[in-house]
């Protein structure tokens, strides 16, 4: 990546070593320096932060390339590496200079920061208040070279360090099995979320608009997918979730798109529905939070089950068109087909 089209973001979340550990993992980045940053002192050393004589907190400036990966990614990223209800620290680091912030370099940053904290907040993932800092950027000193990967140059003390931190604890205990993904779908570059709503109204024609946020359903046998014969996965309208493969679509005789299973059950949220007076089970996707359709159980072997889905929640994906998309790792099921 040449260095003149990178931009720069700049995180404290205690340890500098784990943080830059964390955010060198993604692709997209370029470099990741450990330094100071929040204080009016030039040049600190790690002693006098550390000492707590400067208002300097332990930080990490990540140099990263926007066609690559979104200043978005890496604030999702950062909430997934720290504890940002604690602002007397991180962990078993305590004191000031070891308080998570995100320092933004411009309104966008700020924009973006903020709105994600809000969002961060409303998901009921933390039951304390999020504490964690939206600070102007206004410098940045790089920390000495002893510091500098430090998980590469001394990989067992920073993995008893860390371990006895208690940090990778807090996030497994926190995130739950939805880690692991999450840490796999941000170091692609890919996250899946909801959009706000305004942007949605934009993006989605008025049926698709209807269909995924407020549980809508499309016309039986004159809608775009039903009997759509192509190879290649449907992914969420809105979010761009993998949802559906056409290995698993039959024509169930409903003129609604109808598959035996999903392609990974971590995309799919099913919820009781008892509207119209009847007992149904919703299907929800994940991350977008896209109403999708139903599931029944009067579907073929292997499952027994119909995902019986709304076109208009889905956007279709050729097979030979996955790699190009981002969906690479979908590609092998169809190389033998």
């Amino acid at each position: 990546m040449a260095r003149n089209n990178l931009q720069t973001a700049t995180f404290a979340g205690g340890c500098f070593w784990c943080v830059e550990a964390g955010f060198e993992k993604l692709t997209g980045v370029h470099e990741v320096i450990s330094g100071y940053s929040g204080g009016s002192m030039k040049n600190p050393t790690y002693e006098q932060v550390s000492s707590g004589q400067t208002e300097h907190l332990e930080a990490v400036q990540v140099h990263y390339d926007p066609n690559m990966i979104t200043f978005d990614v890496l604030v999702e990223s950062f909430w997934r590496q720290i504890d940002p209800t604690d602002n007397g620290g991180q962990f078993v680091d305590r004191g000031k200079h070891y308080c998570p912030v995100i320092f933004y370099h411009d309104d966008m940053q700020k924009e973006i920061a903020k709105k994600s904290r809000v969002a961060l907040e409303a998901s009921g993932r933390f039951k304390d208040p999020i504490v964690t800092d939206i600070r102007p950027f206004e410098a940045f000193y790089p920390a000495e070279d002893y510091h500098q990967d430090y998980y590469k140059k001394n990989p067992l003390r920073y993995k008893f360090y860390r371990y006895n931190s208690g940090r990778d604890q807090f996030l497994d205990k926190t995130w739950g099995s939805d880690l692991q993904l999450q840490k796999e779908l941000i170091s692609s570059g890919k996250p899946y979320k909801k959009l706000p709503d305004e942007v949605l109204r934009q993006q989605l024609t008025q049926l698709q608009y209807e269909v995924t946020q407020h549980e809508g359903t499309e016309k039986s046998f004159d809608n775009e997918y039903w009997d759509n014969k192509q190879e290649g996965i449907y992914v969420d309208i809105v979010s761009g979730e993998p949802l559906f493969s056409s290995l698993d679509k039959y024509d169930s005789g409903t003129g609604w798109p109808s598959f035996t299973q999903p392609i990974n059950e971590h995309y799919i949220v099913e919820r009781q529905d008892i509207k119209l007076f009847m007992q149904r089970i919703e299907v929800r996707s994940q991350y977008g939070d896209s109403h999708l359709g139903h599931v029944f159980s009067d579907g073929i072997k292997p499952t027994g089950r119909r995902y019986c889905i709304n076109s208009a929640a889905l956007r279709f994906i050729p097979s030979e068109k996955l790699l190009e998309e981002g969906y690479e790792e979908f590609a092998t099921a169809f190389e033998t087909q």
